[in-house]
């Protein structure tokens, strides 16, 4: 693949204020504003977090991804964001390990994600998606790769599995799967299309899907939702879908009439439509995620063993509503993972809740002596 992989360089940064309306990066908070103050929904540039972008190719496609380091020593940690999201879902959480620990990081954007473009972008099967990360990999570092640790969130982390799985990368050190468990995974794949319908189809403007995003608990951290927004809509360029069987006329997709005496006035009506739509509705999905359906069964089918056979140390963070599927809750009987749960989160747990994930990262790095503290840190949970 020839992924343009943004990748976001990190010098170490000094402690970070909070955004103005942000209410800072602790998540799951309820934000009192005083009267007459509201909440600044303005989207925020990566440049707020990270110190430069560049691009890699890998093999013959087109693809990104963001990187960021706070120098040349410690390891890697290569983020993978959940579907839907991008590499700057991860910017907060970067601006917090890396006052904890010494590491690089590097976050992809993974393909049809964000910003990067392949040739084959309708496959997302686990298979391809881990060999991308590995192509990625080899890209950057050659032969010689420094330690890595993989850290992934829903998708991402079912694809982290996989990658690590499959021996894609050989200089793997560690493993960190957030917010995905196979049986609940498995159990939401039921009504995940009847999610997606219920999402808006158009935004008037990036303000309008970032006080969405937070409204309607997609994130819950207002100060992640001003960065990670950005990667996960796009300006529209033309609504009507490769298809031509559906339009999208103000978040409502409609039938084209099949009647084919009127096809003529039926598609200039639809263009007129898809105009007006453009022009009051600039921002839609990056990508179509209900057409992505064929391949959720083996991102997560499998996924508990193929994660507890990994031979390298694992950490699973959990939003506090999920719960251990047989094989994980064995497995953690087993001490073969270690696990936290990190309560009051949504899905988007190192959205929601960067700093107190962070903290989890941060301590099973030291605890196993991959990353120096930084700062002063002092791990925090049991175990360490």
């Amino acid at each position: 693949m020839s992924a343009l992989e943004k990748s976001m360089h990190l010098g170490r940064l000094p402690p970070r204020p909070p955004l103005p309306g942000s209410g800072g990066s602790q998540s799951g908070a309820k934000m009192r504003m005083g009267p007459g103050r509201k909440r600044d929904f303005s989207p925020v540039p990566w440049s707020q977090y990270f110190e430069s972008m560049e691009d890699v190719e890998v093999e013959n496609e087109t693809g990104k991804d963001i990187s960021s380091t706070n120098g040349s020593e410690g390891p890697v940690l290569l983020l993978l964001h959940g579907g839907g999201h991008s590499a700057l879902s991860w910017a907060v959480f970067t601006a917090a390990i890396i006052s904890r620990v010494q590491c690089r990081i590097v976050a992809l954007d993974l393909r049809s994600h964000g910003e990067t473009k392949v040739k084959n972008s309708e496959d997302l099967s686990a298979e391809t998606m881990a060999k991308d990360v590995g192509n990625v990999v080899e890209a950057m570092y050659g032969d010689l790769p420094p330690p890595i640790m993989l850290i992934g969130h829903s998708m991402g982390g079912a694809i982290a599995v996989h990658t690590a799985s499959a021996n894609l990368v050989p200089s793997l050190l560690g493993l960190c799967m957030i917010d995905v468990v196979e049986g609940t995974a498995m159990d939401a794949l039921n009504s995940m299309q009847n999610f997606l319908r219920g999402r808006p189809k158009t935004f008037k403007s990036l303000e309008t899907a970032i006080e969405w995003s937070v409204k309607s608990g997609q994130i819950r951290n207002l100060e992640s939702a001003r960065v990670s927004m950005v990667g996960q809509v796009k300006q529209c360029e033309g609504i009507t879908s490769p298809e031509g069987s559906k339009s999208i006329v103000e978040g409502i997709i409609e039938e084209e009439e099949e009647d084919e005496e009127g096809s003529e006035s039926v598609n200039k009506r639809k263009k007129e439509d898809d105009m007006e739509t453009k022009k009051d509705h600039p921002y839609t999905w990056r990508i179509e995620l209900a057409k992505t359906e064929k391949y959720w069964d083996g991102w997560f089918r499998g996924l508990s063993n193929l994660f507890l056979s990994c031979p390298i140390p694992k950490l699973l963070l959990l939003a506090g509503v999920d719960r251990l599927d047989k094989d994980l809750t064995i497995g953690q009987m087993q001490g073969k993972f270690q696990m936290q749960v990190l309560p009051q989160c949504g899905h988007a747990v190192h959205e929601d809740a960067p700093d107190k994930v962070a903290e989890a990262v941060a301590t099973f790095l030291i605890r196993h002596r991959f990353a120096e503290p930084i700062g002063g840190f002092q791990c925090v949970f049991p175990g360490c």
